[in-house]
């Protein structure tokens, strides 16, 4: 079985949303996107204890806490305004067929729609397939002043007057789906109570132990007086004292300790489950493990639930990579994609991200009105699957879940830029927004003819797009390709970015840099002379060194020992322009003092464009 369309209304950050999945799918986006919000809304429609909590929902579950309307007149009551969550399951197997036969409807996959009544004849395997639909309704009842939820059969043809048939916990059962909310599902994962991991192993599998009953049984015996003869004359006194008021005709003790309450559910919220995790350890309880092997420890009771239940196994996952190392997180993504009918997978992480291919990873967004969009990665054009699994490490997953991205052609520039971004936010902290707060990411597109593929790419998932660039002859279609593909595209007028240092840095700051390679024994195979030639051999000598070391950072390391003023005006130019972009948010109005009359003040300007420190110089093209 598949969940096949999700719909939202009102629930969360969320107004509106309609998203479609295709098997196994990764769940991608910025914080407080949304992620989180969509397995909390499968988990209420086909999690089957979920709303057994009480209450089901509460105010905040409702987008802006919106669960009335504003009466439109005096004395007019206001109307509930509910959640609705509804999801479409594919791939049916037989016994959900069997059960809920009356509640089938029927699914065009290509156009992703439902057959209307009048199509039915045309519901043909395998262009068409059965589907079902089922539908959370979460409202505040005025009546009673509490939240109520329930999931229907949004098809309940027999039902009198529209009404919908609710959805039984057991039928919910036969849908397999299980959510782990990262360390949260952890912390009670090898626990007994409703709704564990353990527990669920145990429904499923059918057992039937006479726990409870035994258990109780052993406690209720438990002599633990026995143990205590400091405190047993305490509570004698303590009896006697109580017969003053209450008559007891007990013949022995009227009055006696026990381990626990003796009741089921008591007991499922305190029996632990302990492991020992070396020869020279005690049993501990599990929580006590440490995070990363709780992880494993909840993987591996994962892996139990699906072979039980090969068929109908749907898990919601968020961020597996909590607290595990890379190989660990790999596995955990092979497993979910390998051994399970579907995973809805949330994560930031590069390793987890790689495994799931272009066409099984959505990048989430969220426009003014909170709607949820989503786009699949193998939408956006330019880049090639076997690029996508070779750049998925080098910083191509950061960007994606970014707002913008700065490509460069190289690891000079990719080292370098950052720097220069860092010094002019570190100076003018009251005017610049920092780029990594902004979403701004760097990218190496490894050689300028990459370029164009990649801000295609990014510029298609809807992110800002900059280049930078060495000048290069080229013919005006080549060129169209790089001005289509960037929303600021900046080829800088040198033939490389160690001419445009060796140019604009000041020829004192690049001798003390090469002097120090010098003296440090740091400068390789470079030959730096030990008087200072004039200043055409101090650029010819720059441009060598940093020419041949351009893994080693040199040309980063230059501009670190730059005074703001000398950075190279071609890249802060440039840069001002990304800043632009990506504006630093206005502090707000400052309180008024207390006891001060709180006089009207207009808003603070906005920002000054930023005041380069010198101006641009005519460039030549070197």
């Amino acid at each position: 079985m598949k969940i096949t369309r999700l719909s939202i209304k009102n629930f969360r950050g969320v107004s509106s949303a309609q998203l479609h999945f295709d098997g196994h799918s990764l769940l991608v986006g910025p914080n407080n996107v949304g992620k989180s919000t969509i397995c909390e809304a499968l988990d209420l429609v086909l999690g089957p204890d979920r709303l057994n909590r009480f209450p089901p929902v509460e105010e905040f579950d409702f987008h802006n806490a919106n669960y009335l309307t504003e009466p439109t007149a005096e004395g007019e009551a206001a109307v509930p305004i509910p959640i609705r969550i509804e999801v479409v399951i594919t791939d049916l197997n037989a016994e959900i067929e069997n059960r809920c036969g009356a509640h089938i409807e029927f699914w065009n996959p290509a156009e992703k729609r439902l057959l209307n009544e009048g199509e039915v004849d045309a519901a043909n395997p395998p262009a068409i397939v059965s589907c079902i639909r089922l539908e959370t309704v979460a409202r505040y009842n005025p009546d009673e002043d509490e939240f109520e939820a329930q999931t229907f059969f949004s098809h309940s043809p027999n039902e009198p007057d529209g009404q919908l048939r609710p959805v039984r916990k057991d039928i919910k059962r036969l849908f397999g789906f299980i959510y782990l909310r990262a360390l949260r599902t952890g912390s009670r994962a090898l626990s007994l109570e409703r709704g564990s991991l353990l527990d669920i192993i145990l429904r499923t599998k059918g057992v039937r132990t006479g726990l409870w009953e035994k258990s109780i049984k052993r406690l209720r015996n438990l002599d633990i007086g026995a143990d205590a003869a400091d405190l047993d004359p305490v509570l004698q006194d303590i009896e006697k004292r109580l017969a003053r008021y209450i008559p007891t005709n007990s013949p022995n003790r009227a009055t006696k300790l026990h381990v626990s309450q003796l009741t089921r559910e008591h007991l499922r919220k305190t029996m632990a489950f302990f492991i020992a995790m070396s020869k020279d350890q005690d049993h501990v309880p599990f929580q006590h493990a440490g995070t990363g092997t709780l992880n494993t420890l909840v993987l591996a009771l994962l892996s139990f639930i699906a072979e039980l239940k090969p068929d109908s196994v749907i898990f919601a996952m968020e961020e597996p990579e909590i607290a595990v190392p890379p190989h660990t997180q790999r596995r955990i993504a092979d497993y979910l994609l390998q051994k399970t009918t579907q995973a809805f997978v949330t994560s930031h992480s590069p390793y987890v991200i790689e495994r799931f291919e272009p066409e099984q990873t959505l990048i989430l967004s969220r426009d003014d009105d909170a709607n949820i969009l989503a786009r699949r990665v193998s939408d956006a054009s330019g880049l090639k699957g076997n690029d996508y699994k070779r750049y998925a490490r080098q910083g191509l997953t950061e960007c994606m879940l970014g707002r913008g991205v700065i490509v460069v052609e190289g690891i000079t520039e990719f080292h370098a830029l950052p720097v220069v971004a860092r010094r002019y936010e570190e100076a003018y902290p009251s005017i610049l927004q920092p780029l990594e707060i902004g979403g701004v990411a760097f990218f190496d597109a490894v050689g300028e003819s990459n370029a164009p593929k990649f801000g295609t790419f990014f510029r298609e998932l809807g992110l800002k797009t900059f280049s930078f660039y060495d000048f290069v002859k080229r013919t005006e279609a080549n060129k169209k390709k790089y001005t289509d593909s960037f929303d600021i595209d900046c080829e800088h007028p040198y033939t490389g970015f160690e001419a445009l240092i060796a140019h604009e840095v000041p020829i004192a700051t690049q001798w003390a840099f090469l002097e120090n390679l010098r003296d440090t024994g740091m400068n390789g195979g470079t030959h730096i002379p030990q008087q200072r030639p004039d200043d055409e051999g101090v650029r010819k000598i720059t441009r060598a060194a940093l020419d041949g070391k351009k893994s080693a950072g040199w040309a980063a390391q230059l501009l670190e020992t730059c005074d703001l003023k000398d950075l190279p005006p071609t890249i802060t130019n440039f840069l001002v322009q990304v800043y632009a972009e990506f504006p630093k948010p206005m502090d707000p109005p400052p309180e008024p003092e207390p006891g001060a009359a709180a006089a009207a003040r207009p808003p603070p300007p906005p920002p000054s464009p930023l005041l380069l420190t010198r101006p641009v110089p005519l460039l030549q093209k070197g």
